[in-house]
């Protein structure tokens, strides 16, 4: 490693415009004269973290798909085959990969008759917290604090966002749902209390201008989208101004950045010019900026995800990729029926394959962001081997709403404390919460005892 030179810019430097606020990547030349970046690591590498839920379990978790390995495969340890599985299309990744299974989420399970027949309606709130929710249709709800929650309240007060919520299907946070539930349990995976419940941004343009329209008032947002015009050409002169201080390999590095933000807001104005043609949308009640192809909507949302990571504007996102209940066709999965009723499979055989297909087809929708997060180099490595992203559900066998043998997945390598690479799985009746807490440790709360209903730590 070379030392760096040169003139220190700070970290936070901002570009500002007309409603526009632009953070900078991580250059060189925000090390300070003659620091070498090993040095600096401990102070300004902090890990990112993704927390995505997909409702409805997987194939794998129930009994036949179970013996089939279609989510988890049948060898434990480093020496597996990840064929079999609804998990090939991390194969590239597998380095990055730790399964955990056979866990369950007993706190999504119904206490009392009462709350029998609620478990689409309760899964959610449960995923993040480990804790059972309240069964209420009023303003009184209650679950517990979410692991990105907790996280961004110790690690995330540094970055001009905290934490931000993004989601894919249509949440509405108010009133009542079904079987005695508000629907702030099904809308959201984010607890910033036991009683706060977070809401969840679905619209890219929405998210786009959390990230780059901060300090801006709406009037300015709304009047320099009116014109057509990129947020970057309200900055020209401040990019001018800081690329004077910066070597070749920053002005690069600058350059590519700044491509990336151009091109996501192009997408974005391109969808939404589409969306208010007057041709007929698959989405009707989507909001403009939404994209009618899922595919096209998640690759936004995790194109957004990497853009805040390189600028460091947030460190915690949590990623809601369905909503329970969700009767969404995935034409590009090969199903032709929607994603609830293909979940209720009634055991067959056939039926359980149906839903592996929608499994896979989810999962096949993670290699784009770990592609995204690889190629962003930071200092001495890339943004991947900085990032723990959980993936999971809290429910398992979907047809019988079961929440036995959830599904569960880590990536990335967590600043060195994913070693990748293994499957573990853990002893029957093992609760998930269990496996978070070891993350949670992982992520620096050492001082953590318990989370939700752990019972100990589980070894990865």
């Amino acid at each position: 490693m070379q030392f760096i030179t040169g003139k220190h810019i700070s970290r936070r430097t901002m570009l500002r415009g007309m409603g526009t606020t632009v953070a900078l990547p991580f250059l060189d030349a925000m090390l300070p004269a003659r620091r070498l970046w090993g040095k600096m690591k401990d102070e300004i590498d902090p890990t990112r973290l993704v927390c995505i839920e997909i409702v409805h379990g997987a194939a794998g978790s129930n009994a036949w798909g179970a013996t089939q390995n279609l989510w988890s495969p049948a060898a434990v340890g480093r020496d597996f085959d990840l064929t079999p599985s609804v998990l090939i299309p991390l194969e590239p990744f597998q380095k990055y990969l730790t399964i955990i299974s056979n866990t369950d989420v007993r706190n999504a399970e119904a206490f009392i008759p009462k709350e029998i027949g609620g478990d689409h309606f309760r899964s959610s709130s449960t995923f993040l917290t480990q804790a059972h929710p309240k069964q209420t249709e009023s303003s009184d709800v209650r679950a517990g604090t979410s692991l990105d929650q907790l996280y961004a309240k110790r690690f995330g007060q540094e970055t001009p966002i905290p934490s931000m919520q993004l989601c894919i299907e249509n949440v509405d946070q108010a009133g009542g749902c079904a079987y005695g539930y508000a629907c702030a349990y099904t809308d959201t995976i984010s607890w910033a209390s036991p009683t706060e419940p977070l809401p969840m941004v679905r619209d890219p343009r929405v998210a786009f201008d959390q990230l780059f329209g901060a300090g801006g008032t709406a009037e300015e947002r709304a009047a320099r989208r009116q014109t057509r015009r990129s947020i970057l050409d309200w900055i020209t002169g401040e990019v001018a101004q800081i690329k004077r201080q910066l070597g070749p390999a920053d002005r690069e590095r600058m350059d590519r950045y700044l491509t990336n933000i151009r091109e996501i807001e192009r997408r974005i104005q391109k969808v939404e010019g589409h969306n208010t043609s007057g041709e007929e949308r698959e989405l009707p009640e989507a909001p403009a900026g939404v994209p009618d192809s899922f595919e096209e909507h998640v690759r936004l949302m995790f194109d957004l995800q990497a853009l805040a990571f390189t600028s460091d504007m947030t460190r915690v996102f949590s990623f809601k990729l369905g909503r329970d209940a969700s009767s969404r066709v995935y034409p590009d999965s090969g199903v032709e029926e929607g994603f609830h009723p293909t979940s209720h499979h009634g055991g067959s055989e056939s039926g359980v394959t149906e839903f592996a297909k929608i499994n896979k087809y989810h999962i096949g929708m993670l290699p784009y962001f770990l592609e995204q997060l690889q190629n962003t180099m930071e200092g001495d490595t890339h943004l991947l081997d900085k990032t723990m992203i959980l993936y999971g559900s809290p429910m398992g066998d979907p047809n019988i709403h079961n929440h036995k043998r959830c599904p569960l997945i880590v990536l990335g390598g967590a600043n060195g404390q994913l070693l990748g690479n293994v499957h573990v799985k853990a002893p029957d009746g093992t609760p998930m919460a269990n496996a978070m807490l070891t993350l949670m440790h992982k992520l620096g709360f050492d001082d953590m005892e318990s989370f939700g209903n752990s019972t100990a730590e589980l070894s990865l």
